[in-house]
Order: structure tokens, then C-alpha cells, then sequence
């Protein structure tokens, strides 16, 4: 399947979700969700948010933050744009459409990347982790909070056995944290400095990857 395929098939399924998001993902990934978004705001003001869907999380951003939301559904962020406008939130400077893969922003533009439970879903991750690098200052941080397969052990058979459901749902146990891991060594500018499980009972995990100043 051609990258635009694919692009075309995601564009559909987020239309598709975008109208119960809120219900299904609120509660159970704001804490992972807060946390992402507090271990980016420490790196700096400056803060792209990709992958932003419906705007769950822009209301845990302080007031002195410059946030920056993308995402591939327009769909998505229509109903991110209303909370926006709702709630008053003057930090959020813009919501665009836009492939991860293909960001339209300069160089070293953000303070901080934050990806929030997306980069499993993306089709080609490791080109979207090259942008995220690219448009982060030197000194930043690529925080990412989502939900990693086991490597090995009984927790990781379960996941396997559960598989079909997680993918229904968008978290699949067979991508790896060492995958980003990998990714970041190869770059040879990037340093994993934290990988730390998060509510509930560890199912998130948040990832910080450090670009070299």
C-alpha cells in the first residue's frame, strides 16, 4: 500500500473516531497525557504538539506555554479548535493539519516535541522521530508518552493473546520501546534520559529523548 494510501485510509478512520474520542481516551490517558505535557513544558515554553487529536490535552498546559498543535484528521482538530475557543486557551498560538512525517516548520523551532500515544500508529515512525528531531532545539527534549509492548515474560504473552483488541483500540504490544531506542542511538545526536512506567499499573510508559546541545 502506497504512503498516500495509507494517509487516505488513516484520514478516514480518525473521521470515524473523532465523535467519541473524548469519551474513550479522557480518563484512562490523562495522567500519562499530564505527565508528557510536564516533562515538555520543563524543557522550555516553546512546545509542538503532534498528533494533537481532539485537544484532550492542551488544557494541561500552563498559561505561559506557546503550544503548537498538529494532526493528519481535520476532523480531529476541529473539535480541538472548539475547546480552544471555549476555554479560553490563549496559550495554544496554532492547530494546522499536517503529516507528522512532513513537517512544514524550520529548524530547531520548539523547546520540546511531545507525542501523545501516536507514534506506534504512524507508518513510518523513525521518519517521523527525524522530523521531531529536526524541528527541536539543541538542548530539547522529544517527550513521548504511550503504550510500549513488553519486551518478554508472562505480561508480554498476554499482550500477544491480546493483540487483535489493543490494534482496534490503537496501541499495539508489538511495537517495542526499542525500536525509539534504537532510532535514537543511530542518530547520534539523540539520548534516551528517562523510560518511566505510568498509570495504570504501568500500561503507559513516558519516553524523553534528549537532543544534544
Amino acid at each position: 500500500m502506497t504512503d498516500g494510501a495509507t494517509t487516505v485510509l488513516m484520514r478516514k478512520a480518525y473521521a470515524r473516531w473523532a465523535p467519541i474520542y473524548d469519551l474513550v481516551y479522557d480518563k484512562l490517558t490523562e495522567p500519562a497525557a499530564r505527565a508528557a505535557v510536564n516533562a515538555a513544558v520543563a524543557c522550555g515554553p516553546k512546545v509542538l504538539e503532534a498528533g494533537v487529536g481532539t485537544g484532550l490535552s492542551l488544557g494541561y498546559y500552563p498559561r505561559h506555554a506557546e503550544v503548537y498543535g498538529v494532526d493528519l484528521s481535520e476532523d480531529m482538530l476541529r473539535r480541538a479548535q472548539d475547546k480552544v475557543e471555549k476555554r479560553g486557551l490563549s496559550h495554544v498560538k496554532s492547530l494546522q493539519v499536517m503529516d507528522v512525517t512532513r513537517l512544514s516548520f524550520p529548524d530547531e523551532s520548539f523547546d520540546a516535541v511531545t507525542a501523545q500515544f501516536i507514534i506506534t500508529l504512524v507508518p513510518e515512525p523513525e521518519t517521523a522521530l527525524d522530523e521531531f528531531m529536526r524541528v527541536l532545539k539543541p538542548g530539547g527534549e522529544i517527550v513521548l508518552a504511550n503504550h510500549w509492548g513488553q519486551p518478554s515474560g508472562p505480561i508480554a504473552a498476554l499482550e500477544e493473546l491480546a493483540s487483535p483488541v489493543a490494534k482496534a483500540i490503537g496501541w499495539s504490544s508489538a511495537f517495542k520501546s526499542a525500536r525509539v531506542e534504537d532510532w535514537a542511538r543511530r542518530t547520534g545526536r539523540m539520548e534516551v534520559v528517562e523510560l518511566r512506567t505510568l498509570f495504570p499499573v504501568g500500561f503507559f510508559k513516558l519516553m524523553r529523548i534528549r537532543k544534544q546541545a
